[in-house]
């Protein structure tokens, strides 16, 4: 049996000319972090997950949506802990989500994509801190384009 080389292309017909043009002008993407402050953010993804001690977490991604970092992504765990277990529950309700039960999370993260909130980014030292201030509704324009006029940040 032949094994395929990884390194070796699969299809040498596969045409990337139509991207030369973008390709020259691009900006390299950054991979600095984005910078401390508050942002204007919307909920790009949400799931469970685990932590690296076998803690129960949640995964959030969050999309910058206005200022010098819009289209950048904000990332917070919340791991879940007795500890924990208060902060959790503000942020759910910060972000309008009541549960009778917690057990009740799994089923009911999709209703949190794409709410609109006010976060604070703040570093300490190695750790840094995504605190929910508030939900925050966001007038979105004609052309999908969020407008720069009236932005408090």
């Amino acid at each position: 049996m032949n094994e395929h080389d990884p390194y070796e292309p699969r299809d040498a017909a596969v045409d990337l000319s139509s991207f030369d043009d973008e390709f020259n002008s691009a900006q390299a993407a950054s991979q600095e972090e984005v910078p401390d402050g508050k942002y204007q953010t919307r909920i790009d993804s949400v799931r469970l997950d685990s932590s690296q001690k076998g803690d129960p977490m949640i995964k959030w991604d969050l999309q910058i949506l206005s200022g010098a970092q819009a289209g950048r992504h904000i990332f917070k765990n919340s791991v879940i802990t007795q500890a924990s277990l208060p902060y959790v529950k503000g942020d759910l309700k910060t972000l309008g989500m009541e549960l009778a039960k917690f057990s009740e999370l799994a089923g009911r993260l999709e209703e949190l994509l794409d709410v609109t909130l006010e976060v604070t980014k703040r570093t300490r030292g190695d750790y840094t801190n995504v605190y929910f201030n508030r939900r925050i509704r966001i007038a979105v324009a004609p052309t999908g384009d969020i407008p720069q006029d009236g932005m408090p940040f």
